[in-house]
C-alpha cells in the first residue's frame, strides 16, 4: 500500500485514519486518486478534498457507524463507497461487540478494495449484475446450539465471511487447530475474491483456461470428493514442490484462490516496502540477495522485477519478525512451479493482450514438453 500523508500538515497517515492526530483535520479516501486527503466544508454543502479540490464529496453512509472513511461524489444515489456497496448482510449492531468485529472486517475489506481497484478488475456490484455481481454476507452463528455454524467460502459472486473470524482468539485457535501458518481476515478476503475473478476472468477465457489446468490441473473434478480426500488424507507427499500452501493441493480451484491471495500479498507489500524506500543489500550476502523497489508494483508489466524483489524482501521481513521472537511475516516457501502460477495470476490482473498471449504460449509450451 501507498504511504499517505495529510495535505494540510503533512503527518504521516494510516490508510484506516479519520482524522489527522496532528492538525486535527478530518479525513477521506478518493478512490479516482488513491488518496487520502484532509478534508473542508464547502460553503454550499458537501465537502471539499485538498488532495482533489473544487469538486464536492460526502461521506460513504457507514462513516458514521464508524465503519468506512471513504468518499463518494456529492451526487452519487447509492451514498455507498466502492468497497461498502458490495455489501449485502452486515451484522446486527443491537448485540454487544459486534461493531467491534464488523469495523475490523471493514478494515481488510477496505483494504482488500484498495487492491483490486489498483488493477483496474472488474468489479459489479449485485444491482449492476444480480446473478455474478460480488456481494459480502457477514454472518454470525445462530444462537441455537444445534445450528449450523456459518462457513466462509464463495458462491458464484457471493463471499459469506464468518463473524467469528473477526475474533482474534477464536481465529487464531482455529488457525492452530487446522495447522495453518497464516490466518487473517485479509487472508480470507483475497483468497474468496480468488474464487470471484477465477469465475470472471480464467472459466470465461478459454485460452486462459485451457492454460490454467494444464499448470494448475482440470477443474473439472469432483470438488466435494476432493475437499473429504484432503481432509481425510492430508495433502500428497512433497507438495512443497508444487503448492503455495497445504490446502492449495485440495483442488485446482482452492490452487488458483491461494495463489491469488499471495499474489495481492506480494504486490501489495511490496508497494509499502517501496514507499518506505526500502532497500536490501546484506554485506554478509554471496548470492543475489539485493533489492529496491523503484517501481510500482501494482503497474508493473514484468513478473521477473515483481519476484525478483519479493524473494530478498521477504527473507529480511522475516528475519526482522524473527529479532522480535515473532512468527515469519512471510511463512512460505516459493517453489519455481509455484512462482510459475504466480507469473500466471500477474499476466491475467494486467489483462494486457500481449502479456496474457505471452503467458498462455509459454504455459501451453510448457505443459507440451511434461
Amino acid at each position: 500500500m501507498k504511504l499517505f500523508s495529510c495535505q494540510g500538515c503533512g503527518q504521516l497517515l494510516y490508510f484506516e485514519n479519520v482524522r489527522c492526530e496532528n492538525c486535527g483535520r478530518a479525513l477521506g479516501y478518493l478512490t479516482d486518486i488513491a488518496e487520502i486527503s484532509a478534508i473542508e466544508p464547502m460553503k454550499d454543502g458537501g465537502w471539499t478534498m485538498l488532495a482533489d479540490p473544487g469538486k464536492a464529496y460526502k461521506f460513504c453512509l457507514n462513516y458514521d457507524a464508524g465503519m468506512c472513511n471513504w468518499m463518494v461524489p456529492a451526487d452519487d444515489p447509492t451514498g455507498y463507497c466502492a468497497a461498502c456497496r458490495h455489501n449485502r448482510v452486515v451484522p446486527d449492531l443491537s448485540v454487544p461487540g459486534n461493531d467491534v468485529l464488523w469495523r475490523k472486517i471493514e478494515n481488510a475489506k477496505h483494504r482488500l478494495f484498495y487492491s483490486l481497484l489498483r488493477l483496474g478488475l472488474p468489479l459489479q456490484t449485485r444491482a449492476e449484475d444480480p446473478e455474478h455481481g460480488l456481494a459480502f454476507d457477514f454472518l454470525a452463528d445462530a444462537p441455537e446450539s444445534h445450528a449450523a455454524e456459518v462457513m466462509t467460502g464463495h458462491d458464484n459472486g457471493l463471499i459469506t465471511l464468518a463473524l467469528k473470524e473477526a475474533d482474534d482468539v477464536t481465529r487464531e485457535r482455529v488457525r492452530s487447530e487446522m495447522g495453518e501458518p497464516y490466518r487473517t481476515l485479509l487472508g480470507h478476503f483475497r483468497h474468496e475474491t480468488g474464487h470471484y475473478f477465477w469465475d470472471r476472468l480464467v472459466a470465461t477465457n478459454e485460452g486462459l483456461l485451457n492454460a490454467f489446468r494444464s499448470l494448475f490441473g482440470d477443474d473439472r473434478q469432483d470438488y466435494d470428493q476432493a475437499l473429504q480426500k484432503h481432509y481425510g488424507e492430508g495433502p500428497p507427499q512433497g507438495w512443497q514442490d508444487s503448492f503455495i500452501s497445504m490446502y492449495a493441493t485440495t483442488h485446482p480451484w482452492e490452487d488458483f484462490a491461494e495463489t491469488w491471495a499471495h499474489y495481492l500479498h506480494i504486490v501489495d507489500t511490496l508497494e509499502t516496502a517501496g514507499a518506505f524506500g526500502m532497500k536490501v543489500k546484506p554485506r554478509a550476502a554471496r548470492g543475489h540477495i539485493a533489492a529496491a523497489i523503484d517501481f510500482d508494483p501494482y503497474k508493473t508489466r514484468r513478473w521477473d522485477v515483481l519476484i525478483d524483489a519479493w524473494l530478498p524482501i521477504e527473507f529480511a521481513t522475516n528475519s526482522m519478525n524473527r529479532s522480535m521472537g515473532l512468527t515469519d511475516l512471510y511463512p512460505f516457501v516459493l517453489s519455481p512451479k509455484a512462482i510459475e502460477k504466480l507469473a500466471f495470476v500477474h499476466a491475467m490482473t494486467h489483462r494486457k493482450e500481449d502479456v496474457v498471449k505471452k503467458a498462455v504460449d509459454s504455459l501451453m509450451i510448457a505443459s507440451v514438453a511434461r
